[in-house]
């Protein structure tokens, strides 16, 4: 009995694992950051696929934790071995690793998010993706879109509900060129990292 359970907890574990990277592949190179509003796999974009992620990780994590529990006994008397003058020490090494294991898989999780003082008032938080047409882009900077289409030298005549990515195609600049127009119409410095 014991014996079916483990294979099946292996077994799922082996499944969890390949989920698991799977959807992390699927996020870094098939659609990388910055891919969510227009890209979509299955119906799903980035953000979709990375609560898919975040949840195969946690029953991964689960399934792994009932491995341990089955393997428990085995783990102890692998630590402790048999008992000699080392066994203490050896226990006290197996159990400061194991500790030093778990603070540094949950460091991220705790340690705070540093926001750089640049970043925010140099206007690097603008998302600006070829999905967004000039009045979603207008809404989210509150820079008129004929003040960027004149800036960028485009046609009065270009219809607010274009997407950017096909302006950009069409007339050739980067969306560097629009957070520029957008910084310069906010008064905010330039960034010399986009020219």
């Amino acid at each position: 009995m014991k014996a079916t359970l483990n294979f099946v907890i292996d077994v799922i574990a082996f499944i969890g694992f390949l989920f698991l990277t799977a959807t992390g592949v699927l996020m870094r190179y098939i659609l990388p950051p910055g891919s969510g509003r227009f890209s979509s796999i299955w119906s799903l974009n980035r953000h979709e696929w990375g609560t898919i992620h975040f949840w195969i990780s946690a029953a991964f994590l689960g399934v792994l934790a009932v491995h341990l529990l089955l393997h428990w006994r085995w783990i102890v008397c692998t630590i402790t071995g048999r008992p000699s003058d080392k066994s203490g020490l050896r226990a006290g090494l197996g159990l400061v690793g194991l500790l030093a294991l778990i603070a540094l898989s949950f460091a991220p999780v705790i340690t705070p998010v540093e926001v750089s003082e640049d970043a925010l008032t140099r206007g690097k938080d603008i998302q600006i993706t070829g999905s967004m047409t000039l009045t979603e882009l207008e809404q989210e900077t509150g820079v008129p879109a004929e003040h960027i289409l004149k800036a960028l030298n485009l046609p009065d005549s270009i219809s607010k509900d274009q997407r950017l990515g096909i302006l950009k195609r069409t007339y050739g600049f980067e969306m560097g060129d629009i957070r520029r127009v957008i910084r310069e119409y906010k008064g905010e410095p330039d960034d010399p990292a986009e020219h």
